[in-house]
C-alpha cells in the first residue's frame, strides 16, 4: 500500500467515503484524486498544506469563539482534501432539499397564518408555542411577496448503509456558505490541476440567485433597490463571512445602528444623509431584531424593523420568527405533512426523532434510552446533547427523571454513526486518515423554485472519532466538490448595468467615522514607534546623553512613556503595556478595532497588512521581551505602517471614504509635528546631533543630507520640517493636504472658525520668513513662529470637534459639543 494510505483505517460500523477495499484500493470517484495524490512526493504535499494554512491566515479566515483561547480572531480551519460527491448522487440529494424547503416555507407560513397544521392535529401547538422564536409579534404578519425562506440550509450525515439523513434544518440565519466558497477559492488554488481535470461544478451561480432572487423581491417600488447586509458586528463567530458575503453580493454591511425605521419605512444612514432600505438579508437572530416589540434588551436590532416588515414597506431574509423551524422536535411530523400538503413522501427523510411531549413517545424513548441522543426541544434551553450509550446506570436513571418531570421540552433521536472521510492529518505524518464528518447544504428561493448550491460546507469532527461534529468545539472543514456531467463555464451576470457609477451612494456615517480614527490611530502608532525606537536605540548613549534626555522630555510631553519614565523597563511598558492606555500596544489595539470595523473597505493586501500587526503586537507579552525585541518589533512596526500609508496612497478609490481617512491622518500628523517642533522655538540652541534627532523623528534625514552639505543647523532643519510644500513629512504640505480634501467633502463653511483659523494660519506659516530663524530660539521670528504654531493647534482642534459633530454624530451644527481628541 502507498504510504499516503498506511494509516488510513475503514471502520467497520459506519460509512467510509473512500471505502479501501481489501486491494487497498478507494472507490471509483476517489481514484482520480488519491492517484495523483500519490504522484506528488511527500514534501510536495506538505508546500500545499502549508499554502492552505497561509491562506487562511493571510485573508484573515475567522471563526471566533467566545473565550476562546485563541482570542477573538480564530483562524478558520479547512482540510486541504475535498469532500468528492458524483453526480448521479447528488442530483436526488439537491432534490430533496429543494423539496424539502418548499415544504418548510409553507409550514412557517401556516404557523403565522391560519395556523392549520395546529387546529389538524397535525403539529402539537405545546412544541410551537414553547419555542422561544416562535415570535408572538408576527402572528398575522405577512412578509412582502409572500416570501418567508429565502435561504435554507440542512445538515446532513450518512447513515451506515449510505442513505443520506437530515441532522438538522436551518432557516434563522443560516450560516457557512460564505465558508464554503471561500474554502473553494482555498482548495481550488491549491490543486487547481485536480480541479480542472475532474470538472468539478461550480459555486457561484448559488450567490448569483441570491443576489438576484432579492432584488426581484423589492422592483416593484419604482426606485433603485437598496438591500443591505445586517451583521451583529465584528465579535460574532461568523463576522468574517459577513464581510466576505457583503463584498461577494455587492450590499452594503451595516449594523443596527446604521438602521433607522421613519413611518414604518427602514433608512441607511449615510454620509449624504437618509436613503431607503428595500431588502436586509440579516445574519441577526430572531429575537434581536427589533427591540421595540421583541427583545427588548437587545442593542443590535433596529428599532420599529417589525413594524415595517408588517407594513410590507421591507423584505427581511430570513421572514422574522422562522427560527421556530429549528426545534428538532418538528423533524418526526414532518413526513405526515410531506404527505398530506403534497401527497409524497420526503425524499430526504430526517433521522428518526420523537418529540417526547406524547405520552407514547415518551415511554419508548425512555425504554430505548441507550439507544439514543437526547436533544432540546428549544435552543433557549442550552441543552448539550446527551448520548445514552455513553451514560452509567446512575446517569441513565438521572436522565429518565429529567424526562419524566419535564417531557416536552426534550426530543429524542437515533444516534447515526457519521460516516468518515479522509483527512491530511497535519500533525507532521503524510499519511492520511479518517474521521468523521457531515455536510451542511444550501438552497436559495428563486422564481423558479429553490435552487441548491452545488457543493457546500463539509465538517469534520475532532480526532478521537468524535460523533458530534461542531466549529465551535474545535471540528474543521473541508471544500465538498460535486462532479459535473458537463464541462462547467463561469455564469454570465444576471443583471444589466446601464450606467455609470463613480460615487458610493451608501456611503455609512459609522464607517467614514472608522476610516477618520484609522487614519489618526496609524498616525499616532507611527510618531509613537519612532519616537520610541529613537529612545531605545541611545538609552545607553555616552557621547550624546543631553540627545537621550531631550528626547525623553519629548516624549513625556506627548504622553508617550508612564510619568517618571527613564530607563529600559519605561520604555519597555510604553510599548508593551496592555493596562497603560497610552501605551504603543493599547493604540495598536484601537487602530486594529477601527480596521476591522471597516474591513469591508479594505483590499486584501491592506487587511493582511493590519493582520500582521495585529498578530506582531499580540506577541508583545511574551516571555523575555527585551531591549532587543522591542527595537526589532519598532522596525517591523514601521515597515508595515508605511505600507498602511502606501495602501492609502495607491490602493484606495480618492472617495469620501478615502477623504475622511486622509483627514484623520493629516490632523494626527500636523498635531504631533506641532508639539515637536515646538521645544526647537521655546528652549535653550541645540547642538548638530539634537538636530540631526529632530530630522530622525521627521523622517527626513536623507532628504537634508541630500540637499545640504553640512551638519544639521536650524534654520534649514525648520524649513524641512515646517515649510517645505514638496515634503509630505512638512507642516505645510500637511495643511495644503487638509484644507484641499476638507474642500472635496463640502466642509466649507463650520461655525466657530474652524475652516477660517485653519486657512488664515496655513497664509500666514507660507508667508513666514524662515531667515529670521538664523537669530536662534527665543528670538522675535522664533516666538512669532510659536505663537502660529499655538493658533493652528486650536484650529486643528476646533476642527476636529467640528467634523466629529457634524458627520459622526449627525447633531445640529450649533449644539455645543466636546469631543476628546
Amino acid at each position: 500500500m502507498h504510504p499516503l494510505l498506511a494509516r488510513y483505517r475503514p471502520a467497520r460500523d459506519r460509512y467510509d467515503e473512500l471505502c479501501l477495499d481489501e486491494g487497498g484500493r478507494p472507490r471509483a470517484h476517489w481514484q482520480s484524486l488519491i492517484r495523483r495524490l500519490q504522484q506528488i512526493p511527500p514534501e510536495g504535499l506538505r508546500e500545499r498544506c502549508e499554502f492552505v494554512a497561509r491562506q487562511i491566515q493571510e485573508n484573515g479566515v475567522t471563526y471566533n469563539v467566545y473565550a476562546d483561547p485563541k482570542g477573538d480572531a480564530r483562524p478558520w480551519d479547512l482540510d486541504m482534501l475535498p469532500q468528492l460527491i458524483t453526480s448521479e448522487e447528488w442530483a436526488p440529494l439537491a432534490a430533496g432539499i429543494a423539496q424539502r424547503a418548499g415544504l418548510l416555507e409553507r409550514v412557517l407560513a401556516d404557523l403565522y397564518g391560519e395556523q392549520t397544521l395546529l387546529s389538524g392535529g397535525l403539529l402539537p401547538p405545546d412544541l410551537v408555542f414553547g419555542h422561544g422564536n416562535f415570535l408572538w409579534p408576527a402572528q398575522g404578519v405577512r412578509p412582502r411577496g409572500d416570501a418567508w425562506l429565502h435561504v435554507y440550509a440542512a445538515d446532513l450525515a450518512r447513515a451506515p448503509d449510505g442513505r443520506w439523513w437530515v441532522l438538522a434544518d436551518r432557516t434563522q440565519t443560516p450560516s457557512g456558505a460564505g465558508y464554503a466558497l471561500e474554502n473553494r477559492h482555498i482548495v481550488g488554488r491549491a490543486f487547481p490541476e485536480l480541479f480542472r481535470e475532474l470538472g468539478i461544478r461550480r459555486l457561484d451561480g448559488f450567490f448569483d440567485a441570491l443576489h438576484e432572487s432579492l432584488l426581484q423581491r423589492c422592483e416593484d417600488d419604482g426606485e433603485p433597490p437598496l438591500i443591505v447586509l445586517l451583521t451583529p458586528g465584528r465579535f460574532n463567530e461568523t463576522y468574517f463571512e459577513h464581510v466576505f458575503l457583503a463584498r461577494q453580493l455587492g450590499f452594503p454591511l451595516v449594523e443596527g445602528q446604521d438602521l433607522t425605521v421613519r413611518d414604518a419605512t427602514v433608512y441607511l444612514k449615510t454620509l449624504g444623509g437618509l436613503q431607503r432600505v428595500h431588502a436586509i438579508l440579516r445574519r441577526l437572530d430572531d429575537d434581536w431584531c427589533d427591540p421595540l416589540e421583541l427583545r427588548a434588551d437587545s442593542a443590535l436590532g433596529v428599532p420599529g424593523l417589525l413594524d415595517a416588515v408588517r407594513a410590507q414597506r421591507v423584505v427581511v431574509a430570513n421572514a422574522l420568527g422562522s427560527g421556530v423551524l429549528e426545534s428538532p422536535g418538528l423533524m418526526g411530523f414532518l413526513p405526515a405533512i410531506a404527505e398530506k400538503w403534497l401527497g409524497e413522501p420526503l425524499s430526504l427523510p430526517s433521522v428518526a426523532t420523537w418529540w417526547c411531549g406524547e405520552e407514547a413517545t415518551l415511554r419508548d424513548a425512555l425504554r430505548k434510552l441507550p439507544q439514543l441522543v437526547i436533544k432540546g426541544a428549544y435552543p433557549s434551553q442550552g441543552f448539550e446533547p446527551v448520548y445514552g450509550a455513553d451514560l452509567d446506570r446512575a446517569g441513565l436513571r438521572a436522565l429518565r427523571a429529567r424526562l419524566r418531570r419535564r417531557p416536552g421540552a426534550y426530543v429524542a433521536q437515533e444516534q447515526v454513526h457519521l460516516s468518515q472521510a479522509p483527512v491530511w492529518p497535519g500533525d507532521g505524518s503524510d499519511a492520511l486518515v479518517a474521521r468523521a464528518v457531515t455536510m451542511r447544504v444550501y438552497a436559495v428561493a428563486t422564481s423558479e423554485g429553490f435552487q441548491v448550491m452545488p457543493g457546500g460546507l463539509t465538517r469534520v469532527a475532532q480526532p478521537g472519532g468524535a460523533e458530534v461534529v461542531s466549529m465551535q468545539r474545535g471540528g474543521s472543514s473541508k471544500d465538498t466538490w460535486v462532479f459535473a456531467d458537463a464541462p462547467q463555464r463561469a455564469a454570465p451576470s444576471l443583471r444589466r448595468i446601464d450606467s455609470v457609477v463613480r460615487r458610493d451612494p451608501h456611503l455609512l456615517s459609522r464607517t467614514v467615522e472608522n476610516l477618520f480614527w484609522l487614519g489618526r490611530y496609524a498616525e499616532r502608532c507611527d510618531v509613537h514607534a519612532r519616537l520610541l525606537r529613537s529612545l531605545l536605540n541611545r538609552i545607553d548613549d555616552d557621547l550624546d546623553p543631553q540627545v537621550f534626555e531631550m528626547g525623553l522630555g519629548l516624549a513625556r510631553q506627548l504622553g508617550r512613556v508612564p510619568t517618571g519614565g527613564a530607563d529600559a523597563a519605561d520604555l519597555l511598558r510604553a510599548i508593551a503595556d496592555v493596562d497603560w492606555e497610552n501605551s504603543l500596544h493599547v493604540n495598536l489595539r484601537r487602530l486594529c478595532w477601527s480596521a476591522s470595523e471597516v474591513r469591508a473597505r479594505l483590499s486584501m493586501e491592506n487587511w493582511r497588512t493590519v493582520m500582521e500587526i495585529q498578530r506582531d503586537a499580540a506577541s508583545l507579552g511574551a516571555a523575555g521581551f527585551g531591549e532587543g525585541r522591542a527595537s526589532a518589533f519598532l522596525n517591523r512596526l514601521l515597515t508595515a505602517l508605511s505600507a498602511l500609508s502606501g495602501f492609502a496612497l495607491d490602493d484606495m478609490t480618492r472617495d469620501d471614504s478615502w477623504r475622511f481617512l486622509m483627514v484623520g491622518r493629516s490632523l494626527e500628523r500636523l498635531q504631533a509635528q506641532i508639539a515637536q517642533v515646538l521645544p526647537l522655538l521655546e528652549g535653550p540652541p541645540r547642538d548638530a546631533a539634537a538636530l540631526g534627532w529632530w530630522l530622525e523623528l521627521g523622517n527626513v534625514t536623507i532628504t537634508y543630507r541630500s540637499r545640504y552639505l553640512a551638519s544639521p543647523q536650524l534654520m534649514p532643519v525648520l524649513d524641512l520640517l515646517l515649510l517645505d510644500e514638496d515634503n509630505p513629512h512638512a507642516m505645510l504640505f500637511q495643511l495644503e493636504r487638509l484644507t484641499a480634501t476638507l474642500a472635496q467633502i463640502g466642509f466649507s463653511a463650520a461655525p466657530e472658525g474652524a475652516i477660517e483659523g485653519l486657512e488664515g494660519t496655513r497664509e500666514r506659516l507660507r508667508s513666514f520668513e524662515v531667515s529670521g530663524l538664523l537669530a536662534g530660539p527665543g528670538s522675535e521670528p522664533a516666538r512669532e513662529l510659536s505663537v502660529l504654531l499655538g493658533a493652528l493647534s486650536t484650529a486643528l482642534h476646533v476642527l476636529s470637534e467640528r467634523l466629529v459633530a457634524r458627520y459622526f454624530a449627525q447633531v445640529d451644527d450649533h449644539s455645543q459639543m466636546t469631543w476628546s481628541t
